[in-house]
């Protein structure tokens, strides 16, 4: 079984090096652009069996340019951190805060963002979607599942799956970029970079 994992296009906030985790943005013009590009050089892998996303504008329009109009399952435990107050706000901007200086100086993954989710949060989260993909490609006997989602939603999957290997930052993909994850049965075989 193959399982792609594809992180979306970039967008306005991606461009402009904001916390995007929940904003429900659209991809930017040209986000789009390298999208498009990247599916004209056939980095992408031919249809799968089954199709998800987080949910979000961005990933479902990613998967549209790759794709087109294929049905999918909307899973938003997929969804990128949620960065509660510091939301569509810069590293340099936040700096001032406290709260925001113990976030990133947290070493147990326990630190909440305000309004937001811990990295410990985030984790089980995005687990427990992967898991639920994993479950549906069981239960229907598929070949190979495809899902577009998001760079952090991603590295954390990869952490999981190999934790002596790389990072968090060392396993996120680029947009448009990611893995696809051989498996044989429920074991992890081997992987490919998109």
């Amino acid at each position: 079984m193959e399982l792609h994992l594809v992180r979306h296009g970039k967008t306005r906030a991606n461009e402009l090096r904001l916390y995007c985790g929940q904003t429900d943005l659209p991809l930017s013009p040209e986000g789009a652009a390298e999208i498009t590009l990247l599916k004209s050089r056939g980095i992408y892998p031919v249809p799968a069996d089954l199709f998800f996303t987080s949910g979000l504008c961005r990933t479902d329009q990613t998967l549209d340019i790759i794709y087109g109009p294929v049905q999918r399952t909307a899973l938003p435990l997929l969804a990128e951190y949620n960065f509660g107050e510091y939301e569509m706000r810069g590293h340099e901007e936040l700096l001032d805060r406290e709260d925001y200086r113990l976030w990133i100086a947290d070493e147990t993954g326990t630190v909440l963002c305000p309004g937001g989710e811990s990295r410990k949060q985030f984790e089980e989260r995005v687990i427990e979607g992967y898991n639920r993909i994993m479950n549906e490609v069981r239960l229907t006997g598929s070949g190979s599942a495809f899902a577009a989602c998001h760079g952090g939603t991603i590295a954390r999957v990869m952490e999981y799956l190999r934790p002596d290997t790389r990072d968090f930052y060392g396993w996120q993909p680029v947009p448009g970029r990611g893995y696809t994850l051989l498996f044989s049965g429920e074991k992890l075989q081997g992987l490919r970079n998109l």
